[in-house]
């Protein structure tokens, strides 16, 4: 518990750096933040694909799959249902108050399942874990400008910017907790996690690159996927699954 605890608020932690490229109007490393995004799709879609969801079904043969969907369903609701505007990257245009509350309170849930992830990971094995924190923490850093764009450009401020990385970042840990403490979330997390870390990566992440041309992008997303594959088998042989 204690090792995903930390992890937890080692990864939320990563979402002030966003933010503080944001606030500070740090082009370079809002650019280098933008090439993250297409790291951590790759890594966060190799994960989900070859590791949670095979474990999820071997865990609950009948109920992962289902569980996987309904994690991914979760997601949609809060983020393109429940809320009328949202996208993954920084946001350059005035938006009103609502609209900035509404989206980040669909944020909130794929924040908390961002530390039932890394507690579940660990639950099934240490090297699971570590790969769900390396995940979550390389997609904390765009997420990061998400969220303080999105307060800045309603009209909030940096210091408010802050305060709404700084939620995120205790709705990470609040996941992490929970999933040591509730028995549902014990057993499921790893599901549910999976579709939500395939939603993230799939249909968050992927769309805000995918139009754009070069092959910049396309070969972060693809050495994302490579880098999860390298670290899955390091740490098998460092940690011994």
């Amino acid at each position: 518990m204690i090792t995903s605890l930390l992890l937890g608020a080692a990864a939320a932690l990563a979402m002030l750096i966003g933010a503080a490229a944001v606030a500070r109007h740090q082009a370079r490393s809002l650019a280098a933040i933008e090439t993250m995004v297409c790291l951590s799709a790759g890594f966060m879609l190799a994960l989900a694909l070859a590791a949670a969801v095979p474990e999820a079904i071997v865990l609950h043969p009948r109920a992962g799959p289902v569980l996987v969907l309904v994690g991914y369903l979760l997601v949609h609701f809060t983020q393109h249902t429940f809320t009328p505007h949202f996208h993954f990257g920084e946001e350059k245009h005035a938006i009103s108050p609502h609209t900035a509350k509404a989206a980040l309170a669909g944020l909130l849930l794929h924040t908390f399942f961002d530390g039932v992830a890394i507690a579940s990971g660990f639950l099934v094995n240490r090297s699971l874990g570590v790969l769900f924190f390396a995940a979550i923490t390389l997609h904390k850093l765009p997420e990061g400008v998400t969220v303080s764009s999105l307060v800045i450009a309603s009209g909030g401020g940096s210091r408010r910017g802050y305060g709404a990385v700084a939620l995120m970042g205790l709705t990470t840990i609040a996941g992490v907790l929970l999933t040591t403490e509730m028995r549902t979330l014990a057993q499921y997390g790893l599901a549910l996690s999976a579709g939500v870390t395939i939603y993230v990566a799939a249909s968050n992440l992927v769309p805000e690159f995918q139009h754009k041309r070069g092959w910049r992008t396309p070969l972060a997303f693809f050495a994302g996927a490579m880098l999860f594959l390298v670290t899955e088998r390091l740490l098998e042989r460092v940690l011994g699954g």
